[in-house]
């Protein structure tokens, strides 16, 4: 049976990706760059903001990605009022809670976003770890975060289960020794499929405890 379980933030707990489409696209518009919808799917695939900063805008300067990445979090802060939590992601949260099974967060997001969100939402209480972008040298599909959560959280890895809604999580998760379940809230079942998920969901209405164990067996190995 597994003893914990990690999401990350962004397509699992919280269904942002449409408000951070539109920052991104407002930011890099205000900066003179110009993209696609599908360029700028790049920004769902869990990367830090720094990486994202340099794939549209080339080697920018340390002092230039602080400000740019501000810039683009105040864009995003206009819209925030539109994040809505994914569905049934809270019940699921208090199944957790009431089995006694810990969990934390392991997201590429700052800091001061990850922070902000999980309090204007009212998520800030009840995780044993919550890892950042900010808290490692290297993003997913580097498994750092993921080893990270799991230290801080006293358990083994193949005690954790993990749940991504990227390609790069999946991998960065099954890196780190976990099991991981893909969250295709935005599509991309089979993308997660193919990054290792070992199983997929499209939210967690129809998600329980006695489920999990039935489609993961008894978490042992």
């Amino acid at each position: 049976m597994f003893e914990g379980v990690i999401f990350d933030m962004d397509g699992v707990l919280i269904d942002s990706h449409p408000v951070h489409r539109i920052a991104w696209r407002k930011f890099l518009a205000s900066v003179g760059k110009s993209v696609s919808d599908e360029q700028l799917n790049f920004i769902l695939e869990g990367r830090r903001r720094d990486e994202i900063l340099r794939y549209f805008l080339g080697d920018l300067p340390e002092g230039t990605i602080a400000e740019y990445g501000q810039r683009k979090e105040d864009f995003f802060q206009e819209n925030f009022k539109d994040i809505k939590l994914i569905p049934g992601v809270e019940i699921f949260l208090r199944e957790l809670k009431n089995a006694g099974v810990k969990t934390g967060i392991a997201t590429s997001a700052s800091s001061f976003r990850t922070l902000r969100t999980l309090q204007l939402l009212n998520l800030q209480n009840g995780f044993a770890a919550v890892i950042t972008g900010d808290d490692v040298s290297a993003g997913k599909p580097d498994p750092a975060a993921y080893r990270l959560a799991a230290d801080r959280m006293n358990l083994r890895p193949d005690k954790l289960l993990a749940l991504e809604d990227a390609p790069m999580g999946v991998q960065a998760a099954k890196a780190a020794g976990m099991r991981c379940i893909g969250v295709s809230s935005n599509g991309g079942a089979e993308a997660l499929r193919r990054a290792g998920a070992d199983y997929v969901i499209p939210d967690f209405l129809d998600l329980s405890m006695e489920k999990l164990v039935y489609q993961l067996g008894d978490g042992t190995r």
